[in-house]
């Protein structure tokens, strides 16, 4: 069996690696002309760690990333309105790793060359059409020399939020939905805050900062590379993004400065005095896109943001796309034909998803902070009497449970 992915990123050269594993021959297209080490900050949770893991991955992963040790959720004044433990402090037999995005797609692709060879991932070619039969897939790709047609038994469609696989399945669906809020990333060297293992999420309705490191800095103990993030609301519900969706544009801090200077007073960091420090940071529309009634035809089938875009809260986007790539390959080793295998994949995964993209618009695990907001805007004295302990504990570990998380 030969599978063609559409898209080099964490979920197409994850799901290469599952394949490979099992058997599958696989080509992977990638619009891009290299994979790049790009981005800032991601959290991988402790399901997908183990997954990764399971590849052999896990002490690449420990040594690029930070072992997260404790999740705090607070108001803009830096009072606690929730705080957990993460990863094996909390229960779990595998870790929550925090690690720069470009790092961990270089250690996946790093073991995608070395196991199935440098010709396994063609950079500078889009998958722009496909075409399917009885007894296979073919697809049309584009690239420097122009356009060529090449032939498998399945075709994953793992090109991201613009996915053409996904466009030709659904023609009619439209663009990305913007909720009106921005996002602003970047990340920095900064001063170890508490073990230097910590992550936070600040602010409430109005924005939210996100602080927490991604990587030790040599010979430095008192320092680590720290991502933040902000998120504001700058436009209406569904109006389109004053900029198109793109992953890599940078950010102006004349723009995100106003969310959070002389607003937060957090204590343990300055938001605007570390926006301020970092150089070049990225700026991007919250988008997702409204769930699909079905991602599996014949054999074709979408996984990752092709198939579940979904807002950047609860830290589970590239964990999600993860955990497509090992469910895609069980069904695939388990089933009679590949046709089967995705409908199964389908089955199992669609549903979860769904259920996430819909608790992410509604804020997610973050939505504790939205609460305690909303009823004590100035802080408070008490929390409990703001939000009991059981609302604000139902909220989060539902999240936990809902996402595949929970300990």
């Amino acid at each position: 069996m030969k599978a063609l992915i559409a898209g080099g990123g964490i979920g197409g050269l994850t799901a290469a690696l599952f394949l490979q594993r099992i058997g599958v021959e696989v080509e992977v297209f990638e619009r891009a002309g290299e994979i790049r080490e790009l981005g800032v900050g991601i959290n991988m949770l402790p399901h997908a760690v183990k997954e990764l893991a399971s590849l052999g991955l896990q002490p690449a992963l420990e040594a690029a990333g930070i072992w997260t040790r404790e999740l705090l959720y607070t108001n803009r004044f830096g009072q606690v309105v929730w705080q957990e433990l993460r990863g094996i402090e909390a229960g779990h037999d595998h870790p929550q790793i925090s690690i720069h995005r470009g790092r961990l797609l270089g250690l996946i692709h790093k073991a995608v060359i070395e196991q199935l060879g440098p010709s396994a991932v063609r950079t500078g070619c889009t998958v722009q059409s496909f075409r399917q039969s009885e007894g296979g897939v073919t697809i049309e790709v584009a690239d420097r020399g122009g356009r060529v047609e090449l032939s498998g038994d399945l075709l994953i469609g793992a090109d991201g939020i613009h996915s053409n696989v996904r466009a030709q399945l659904y023609p009619d669906e439209g663009p990305p939905i913007w909720n009106g809020v921005m996002l602003w990333r970047g990340c920095t060297v900064w001063p170890l805050w508490r073990d230097g293992r910590t992550m936070a999420i600040a602010g409430g309705n109005f924005a939210k900062f996100v602080l927490y490191p991604i990587a030790s800095v040599p010979d430095r103990d008192d320092l680590r590379l720290t991502n933040w993030a902000v998120m504001a609301k700058t436009g209406e519900a569904h109006a389109l993004p004053p900029r198109p969706e793109n992953w890599s544009r940078f950010g102006v801090a004349a723009e995100a400065l106003p969310f959070v200077r002389d607003r937060f007073r957090l204590g343990f960091v300055d938001p605007a005095a570390i926006i301020e420090a970092t150089g070049e940071f990225y700026e991007y529309p919250n988008c997702d896109r409204d769930p699909l009634p079905r991602w599996s035809f014949g054999r074709v089938t979408l996984l990752g943001d092709a198939a579940h875009p979904m807002y950047p809260v609860g830290s589970n986007g590239a964990s999600q796309a993860i955990l497509d790539a090992r469910s895609l390959a069980d069904h695939l080793l388990s089933r009679s034909s590949a046709e089967v295998a995705l409908d199964a994949y389908d089955a199992e995964r669609r549903p979860a998803t769904e259920k996430i993209v819909v608790s992410n618009r509604n804020g997610g695990p973050e939505r504790v902070i939205d609460t305690v907001d909303a009823r004590a805007p100035e802080g408070f004295v008490d929390v409990d009497a703001i939000a009991p302990h059981a609302e604000r504990q139902a909220i989060v570990s539902g999240y936990a449970r809902l996402a595949g998380f929970d300990s």
